[in-house]
């Protein structure tokens, strides 16, 4: 199993993922979001539900709405700002009501783990951050937003990340039966079962190596990213920091590390 990828997309059109789901890349390319935030144009019989805004960007709210046409809802996986960033200008333009689990996006309808909305029922995933949730349809297709990627593994930052939770939502997605997942960036993922097998165990072995790095001395997350992430690129370290952090609290928090002297050592 490797990571995915795909060539740019296009920009400012809508294209087709499933059935009754278009895709519209944003143009916010990153380190952190590959070529972009996907927002998703989901069909209903009263209109289209969009599947987070994207970033606040006026150009690309505007190949939205033309996309969309009727706007029935405006749905959230969660509340980082390269998918709500375009919120408040989308709710405004649109008058439609927001769905989030998160009341302090304020939106119209708080979500809750096994509610159903539009046709698609909510599953709490916390982990990459702790309001997140992905949308699964009954034929198998689940809206996996940064929650499972095919390009990348979720940057899992302590306080909203916890990476025990992250274990636990990778979990329960596995004990599902589904066919297709469509995250928040890059392509589609035709072997979902697999993609997030593969993704749980790149994170067992990881925190084996950080345990397995921890010494006598106190490490900083810094100082084993040097020793841990071979060759990885200057501007990726601070992302890479925060997982091991990530790591070692859940380490802590199972005695297996200790916080000491502005560093980590084995507990």
């Amino acid at each position: 199993m490797a990571y995915l990828s795909e060539i740019a997309p296009a920009r400012g059109v809508a294209t087709a993922c499933a059935a009754g789901i278009r895709r519209i890349v944003a143009d916010n390319p990153g380190p952190m979001t590959y070529h972009g935030t996907n927002t998703y144009l989901l069909a209903g019989a009263d209109g289209v539900s969009v599947l987070d805004p994207g970033p606040d960007d006026a150009l690309h709210l505007a190949a939205v709405l033309r996309e969309a046409g009727t706007v029935a809802r405006i749905l959230v996986s969660h509340g980082h700002s390269d998918h709500v960033g375009g919120l408040a200008a989308m709710r405004a333009a649109t008058g439609a009501p927001v769905f989030a689990f998160d009341p302090g996006l304020s939106p119209d309808h708080v979500v809750g783990d096994g509610d159903v909305v539009a046709g698609w029922r909510v599953l709490h995933t916390p982990g990459h951050a702790a309001d997140h949730v992905v949308l699964a349809r009954d034929d198998g297709v689940v809206m996996t937003a940064d929650h499972v990627m095919g390009w990348s593994s979720s940057v899992v930052s302590p306080p909203q990340g916890d990476m025990a939770a992250y274990f636990a939502s990778l979990r329960r997605l596995l004990a599902r039966d589904d066919r297709l997942y469509l995250p928040g960036h890059g392509p589609a993922i035709g072997d979902p079962l697999g993609h997030a097998g593969f993704l749980l165990a790149h994170r067992v072995q990881r925190e084996a190596a950080v345990l397995a790095a921890l010494g006598d001395g106190p490490q900083t997350p810094a100082a084993l990213v040097d020793a841990i992430y071979a060759g990885l690129a200057a501007h990726l370290h601070p992302a890479a920091q925060r997982n091991v952090l990530a790591h070692l609290l859940k380490l802590r928090d199972e005695g297996r590390a200790v916080e000491r002297q502005g560093g980590w050592v084995r507990g």
